[in-house]
């Protein structure tokens, strides 16, 4: 059994790390690029027909949030924060995504489904298999969410939470003011555009053949190169189609055209020898035109130097003129594809700086260069010189600001634990605990539940009985005796609650009111009764109390001056599930992790299996000390190790004189809760006497 939870451990964790990796390095290149992100998501709009009825800030809005849920799910499953909510929003990401990525494999609407940006281009067919894997890791990740250690204790969690939204939204967000930081597409700083459109010799490159749809009179038509018509017509868009392939070079369809068409000039402007400006704007009509000033200024730069500077686009001529007559533009239009447009800078106007066709800056409408007439030649300025920042310094940017903090975070977090654990082993050394001496010790507590047993006589005569015994042998841990609310008030009269406590089996979710049958916990606190019992699994059971329920009876116990013996355990299918630890958490977090730290140490916590209460059978010494010494830690983890060490944890569960004094030899197990053995004086005191 142990070998099988291993290997299941271990094929779990290489799952989350699978996906992790995966989901941080797709979500990261989406992040960085958002405009990119955003054309890849109207091309899938085109291909559904509903484009034209989705804004572009919608978009970009859905491409800024799509990288930005992978992005933090890959980093919520590699530190494992809300292990369960996560592995089931990962599940349910890749349930969506891999049916789509199967239609774009067989339908081929679309060339790349841009998983990963431009970073790493794959077919569809690629990506529909890298969905599979990754679902399979999902549901594995779903089926056993907690097989993945943390990182990050859970008390540290909303600081990696609150910091990768804030990393990742920042970043976008950057990226769209600016340019994105890291540049995959082979426009980037550095690149020589005509090397790039080079085709190896001995290779054949594929055909492609350009369509050009104009207007006139009316009637729309569709021309190559070829037939192209005189200027009456008027062009409205183009289109490229590949008609054979072959060796397609990094850049195919870079090509600068006059607006009538009758002249390329692409080779003309890439072997210039000398600075040139590129102003690129691929629709004119959606252009930030608020920097005009500072791309006339440019412009006014580039002529008075001799830099020659084109503007280029994919707009009409009445776009053109439209964007002239806003901002007063004087430089010349020339057209070009709206996709290599697109692909060549990420900014809507962006400027390129080339020299001898080799794109030395890039920057976006927002971070244009500061260059004025008294500026002198771009060679005697910073721009003469390829604006390029090493991939190390970039790289080292991320660390730095993001996984650099984190690791820190996890560094201390571990460390912290790590003395806890080590404090925890000492506590546990019985050598170290004789040697400590003095400490001040938890209360040791044997309380008795009577449950539903015994009238009022008999009742009268065992508290009488249990009191006259202890007051006399005066016990090594505090006694209390819970009983029907028959018997509350008359107990109370004879005995003697600095010898013995008393309190009640439960009270009501209500201060008062038309409740018939209830016990208020007003009520049971006027009757003499200090403790009452909450959350017992009976109650549970048989009286379907849920943990909101039970959250109202603490507030009102606590409010009334009662402390609470809360009962926490699981049930046999929960133990062969090994759900123990999970089924008690979440126990704990429904009812009573709402309380502040002076409420919680009202608290007195009953571990009591289901499975052991009143059937004989008893967990054994160190499954009881196992669960009560996490039941310890996940209360260290809510108010610390302060409170938690003070906090009296009791064992519940056929709990006998005879076993007693193995269970109560235990560090984290501070004494019982008792059920059938409570009825009888004997029994009761043989187990109070195990102290």
């Amino acid at each position: 059994m142990n070998v099988k939870k291993l290997i299941l451990g271990i094929v779990v964790n290489l799952c989350r790390l699978v996906i992790a990796v995966t989901f941080i390095f797709s979500g990261y290149v989406k992040s960085i690029d958002p405009l990119g992100t955003n054309y890849k998501i109207e091309d899938y709009l085109e291909v559904v027909h509903i484009a034209q009825y989705v804004p572009t800030y919608v978009t970009v809005v859905l491409a800024v949030f799509l990288g930005a849920l992978e992005f933090c799910l890959g980093v919520f499953v590699l530190f494992a924060v809300g292990r369960r909510l996560v592995s089931r929003l990962v599940l349910l990401f890749m349930c969506v995504m891999t049916p789509l990525t199967l239609w774009l494999a067989v339908g081929n609407p679309i060339q790349d489904c841009g998983c990963f940006g431009d970073a790493v281009v794959l077919t569809n067919w690629e990506s529909f298999y890298k969905n599979i894997v990754l679902l399979i890791a999902a549901i594995l990740l779903c089926f056993r969410p907690l097989a993945m250690p943390r990182f990050i204790s859970r008390s540290n969690q909303a600081i990696v939470v609150a910091y990768t939204v804030f990393f990742i939204l920042f970043s976008a967000g950057r990226s769209l003011y600016t340019l994105p930081p890291f540049d995959f597409r082979p426009y980037h700083v550095g690149a020589d555009i005509k090397a790039g459109m080079e085709i190896p010799e001995g290779e054949k490159g594929p055909q492609f053949e350009t369509t050009f749809i104009l207007e006139k009179d009316g009637v729309r038509k569709e021309f190559t190169l070829d037939d192209y018509p005189d200027s009456t017509w008027t062009f409205i868009d183009s289109k490229t189609v590949q008609l054979s392939k072959g060796y397609v070079p990094p850049i195919h369809d870079f090509s600068i055209q006059t607006l009538d068409y009758s002249e390329d000039i692409t080779d003309s402007v890439l072997n210039y020898k000398g600075y040139s400006f590129l102003l690129v704007s691929p629709h004119l009509e959606d252009a930030d035109d608020s920097t005009f000033g500072d791309i006339e200024m440019l412009y006014e730069y580039s002529k008075a130097y001799g830099y020659p500077f084109y503007a280029l686009t994919a707009s009409t001529e009445k776009a053109i003129q439209y964007w002239r007559d806003t901002t007063g533009a004087e430089y010349d239009f020339f057209l070009t594809d709206e996709t290599t447009l697109k692909t060549v800078i990420r900014s809507n106007p962006g400027l390129l700086l080339l020299k001898d066709g080799v794109v030395y800056g890039k920057w976006s409408c927002n971070d244009l260069p500061k260059l004025e007439l008294n500026s002198g030649s771009l060679e005697k300025t910073q721009y003469g010189s390829i604006q390029k920042e090493s991939l190390a310094r970039k790289l080292s940017k991320v660390l730095l600001w993001y996984i650099l903090p984190l690791l820190l975070l996890a560094i201390a977090d571990r460390t912290w634990h790590f003395t806890v654990w080590i404090k925890n082993k000492r506590k546990s050394n019985k050598i170290y605990q004789l040697l400590k001496g003095k400490k001040k010790m938890r209360k040791k507590i044997v309380a008795g539940n009577w449950k539903m047993n015994m009238n009022l006589q008999d009742g009268i005569a065992l508290a009488k009985e249990l009191n006259e015994t202890l007051k006399n042998s005066k016990p090594n841990c505090d006694v209390v005796i819970c009983t029907p609310f028959i018997h509350l008030a008359s107990v109370a009269q004879l005995i003697d609650q600095n010898v013995v406590g008393l309190g009640a089996e439960n009270c009501a979710d209500k201060e008062k009111g038309a409740y018939t049958g209830e016990v208020s916990a007003e009520m049971v606190k006027s009757t003499g009764a200090q403790y009452v019992i909450l959350g017992h699994s009976e109650r549970r059971g048989y009286y379907g109390e849920t943990p909101e329920i039970l959250k109202e009876k603490v507030l009102l116990a606590l409010k009334n001056g009662l402390k609470v013996i809360f009962c926490i355990g699981e049930s046999l299918e929960e133990r062969e599930a090994n759900k123990q630890n999970e089924v008690v958490k979440m126990e704990l977090e429904g009812s009573v992790f709402n309380l502040s730290e002076e409420e919680f140490k009202n608290i007195i916590i009953a571990y009591e299996p289901i499975w052991a209460i009143g059937t004989g059978k008893t967990a054994t010494s160190d499954q009881a000390e196992e669960i009560q010494a996490y039941i310890r830690s996940i209360i260290a983890g809510r108010y610390g190790q302060a409170v938690a060490d003070e906090t009296s944890i009791l064992y519940g569960g056929s709990c006998k004189a005879s076993n007693a004094p193995e269970l109560f030899s235990k560090p984290d197990i501070d004494g019982g809760l008792i059920g059938g053995a409570s009825l009888k004086a004997a029994d009761f005191l043989g187990i109070v006497n195990a102290w």
